[in-house]
């Protein structure tokens, strides 16, 4: 059974006061590029700078005491390895995070610097399973999964409840898809909220999974997955996949030309630091402004975890 609404109020009354609730910008340039009236909901102003922050810390503060005794484990390279830390390390408990030897010395160092353990592995899914596997059974530690998880979905979708409360009437929301956390926890809050609401998936062309998936009718891989959205390149989820064939629209792709060419305006005409996952839903949109034309449009703006001596437009 899928988490409800009263799953995501739950969750947002739980992580109320360990996450911060982050406000919706708009952007007068970024409405006359568009033609539609933009709301981005600023989740790179989140702690860790992304809106995993949420669900790891709804799956942690609902750990019962005797499980959360032992900690919490993952893999994982990217921003879910530093939220579960995080949320760890406010709660008072060990967090293992496996991450592979390729992940970025400046991630592990953020993971580290929340007190997380971190277990290196090799850079294969298979070397990071067999490990997390062995971590677990020495530890006795609780997995926490990147997005496959009621959890962490209702946790997620805690970003879309606080949307639809400060905009409402929003007839359009455009939301990145990777694992499928966000966007699965998004379309389940607007459906009893604001069933009107069109969600839309946005998504790499060269990391597709999700569109075709929904085209096919049945959740299939990802196949050699390449983006400069180094966020949306795993699989989509199980769970995630069902609820998404169930209440979103449709999901959009874009190439990494527009993702590149929006993430440049968003630093230049928002003044805000995202990363090319972040802004894929702003690509989508100003690919796709006949649809959109004089509507009003929530976009995510997933995270802001981005090398600033490697921005793509200076290479």
């Amino acid at each position: 059974m899928e988490p409800g609404l009263a799953d995501i109020r739950a969750a947002a009354a739980r992580i109320a006061g360990h996450v911060h609730r982050t406000p919706v910008i708009t952007c007068a340039a970024l409405d006359a590029l568009s033609g539609a009236h933009l709301f981005f909901k600023c989740e790179n102003l989140q702690k860790v700078g992304a809106f995993k922050m949420r669900g790891a810390t709804n799956a942690v503060l609902s750990l019962g005491p005797q499980e959360a005794a032992c900690g919490v484990a993952t893999h994982s390279s990217g921003n879910h390895a530093q939220a579960l830390a995080l949320a760890a390390r406010t709660r008072g408990i060990p967090a293992y995070i496996v991450m592979p030897t390729s992940a970025p010395a400046v991630k592990r160092a953020a993971v580290a610097g929340y007190g997380a353990e971190i277990i290196p592995c090799e850079p294969t899914l298979a070397a990071r399973e067999a490990m997390l596997a062995e971590v677990v059974a020495r530890t006795g530690a609780a997995f926490i999964p990147p997005y496959d998880d009621d959890r962490i979905i209702a946790g997620q979708g805690t970003a879309a409840l606080e949307l639809a409360e400060d905009v409402p009437g929003l007839e359009w929301v455009l939301c990145p898809v990777g694992g499928g956390g966000l966007l699965a926890g998004t379309a389940l809050a607007f459906a009893a909220l604001e069933p009107g609401a069109r969600v839309v998936g946005a998504e790499p062309a060269g990391a597709d999974d999700t569109a075709r998936s929904l085209a096919a009718g049945r959740r299939l891989p990802a196949v050699d997955p390449r983006s400069i959205c180094d966020g949306l390149l795993t699989s989509v989820g199980e769970r995630n996949f069902a609820i998404i064939a169930k209440h979103v629209q449709a999901v959009w792709t874009v190439d990494d030309a527009q993702v590149v060419a929006a993430m440049r305006l968003v630093f230049e005409r928002m003044k805000l630091v995202v990363e090319p996952s972040a802004v894929i839903g702003l690509a989508a949109a100003l690919g796709r402004r006949g649809e959109l034309s004089g509507c009003r449009v929530g976009i995510i703006l997933s995270g802001g975890n981005v090398d600033l001596d490697r921005l793509p437009w200076l290479s």
